[in-house]
């Protein structure tokens, strides 16, 4: 991994949440100054995003502030106050399923939210802009390795198009501004301390509750599961490398960081069910509205010029996952949680 430089101040928006938490936590342990902030929403257990701020809490060179994106003066105040040198964007509403359902959510904190951050960076400056683009924006497309010169175009979810609006946003910015802005495109991230609406989460919780698994196009589905510290690595490396103009002279670059080796949806319930221990209850549906047959990250981009790929297996990730599960949730030989 590149060096980090610790002169400087980091800030984490969507701190609580979990790339966020993690990211945090592999910089405080270098010996970083990092400014989280979240709005801690109930979109999934707030007591899970508590947790992991008590575990940040216990660093000397942590600052948490509660606030929500889309409130332009608390975004500015943030930065007049705290003056970060890196701002690094994970915050925002998340979910693909949900987006259907609670459009204006995802306005609020994908679209408004992080046109506040733009601003912030404008206003106050920043060296470096980072921001959780996602795997999403591929869309239908059928081409793969998912590659960044790919066209874009064609989203299939709310969650997509923001986010596909999110990089547009940053270029319009790094040109007008002349900011250094790297976009991040994630593939399916996983592991301790994840988040409760992924698949594999709630996977886990029903298997250990003999409840039945939904499972989407008959199993038929492909994704690019990537373990979240492979993730962490992959923000670290680029934080203090903001990305030179290009030949148009816009310092803007976009990155995938996937497992580059999808892994076929019933392997990977496989693989979980051993883990814990125990076979799930499987139902079996069709494709649901904005899903995806499959994911595949290439990246190239990243290995030329990181000299890193995401490597750790879904055996290993998963046996983290699973050891993290079953002791945060105290599951007994009955399922149930203490």
């Amino acid at each position: 991994m590149k060096e980090l430089d610790r002169t400087k101040r980091y800030l984490v928006t969507g701190g609580a949440g979990f790339i966020g938490f993690h990211l945090s936590k592999r910089l405080l342990e270098q010996g970083a100054e990092v400014i989280g902030f979240d709005n801690l929403n109930d979109y999934y257990e707030v007591s899970l995003k508590e947790d992991r701020l008590s575990v940040l809490r216990a660093f000397p060179g942590y600052t948490f502030i509660k606030g929500d994106l889309a409130d332009k003066k608390a975004v500015f105040r943030l930065f007049e106050t705290e003056k970060p040198h890196i701002t690094v964007n994970l915050g925002a509403q998340a979910g693909v399923r949900y987006s259907i359902e609670n459009p204006d959510s995802y306005v609020a904190s994908n679209l408004v939210g992080f046109a506040n951050i733009l601003e912030a960076c404008r206003r106050f400056g920043t060296e470096h802009l980072v921001f959780a683009s996602s795997s999403s924006v591929y869309g239908g497309n059928e081409k793969v390795p998912f590659s960044t010169e790919d066209k874009v175009d064609e989203p299939v979810s709310l969650y997509a198009a923001t986010k596909k609006s999110n990089e547009l946003m940053a270029h319009a910015y790094s040109k007008l501004y002349g900011y250094p802005a790297t976009g991040l495109r994630f593939f399916t991230v996983y592991g301790p301390m994840g988040r409760p609406d992924m698949a594999y989460f709630k996977f886990a919780r029903k298997i250990m509750r003999g409840e039945p698994i939904q499972i989407y196009n008959n199993g038929d589905m492909l994704r690019d599961f990537t373990y979240i510290d492979d993730i962490v690595t992959g923000i670290c490396n680029i934080l203090c490398s903001p990305p030179l103009p290009n030949q148009k002279g816009v310092p803007y670059k976009i990155y995938n960081i996937g497992n580059n080796r999808p892994v076929k949806l019933m392997d990977f319930i496989a693989v979980l069910e051993k883990c814990l221990g125990r076979e799930a209850v499987k139902e079996y549906y069709p494709m649901q509205p904005g899903d995806v047959y499959q994911t595949y990250a290439d990246v190239t981009e990243l290995m030329r010029d990181f000299d890193f790929r995401p490597s750790t297996p879904i055996e290993e990730g998963l046996a983290k996952f699973a050891a993290w599960f079953l002791e945060y949730y105290r599951i007994q030989d009955n399922g149930k949680a203490e």
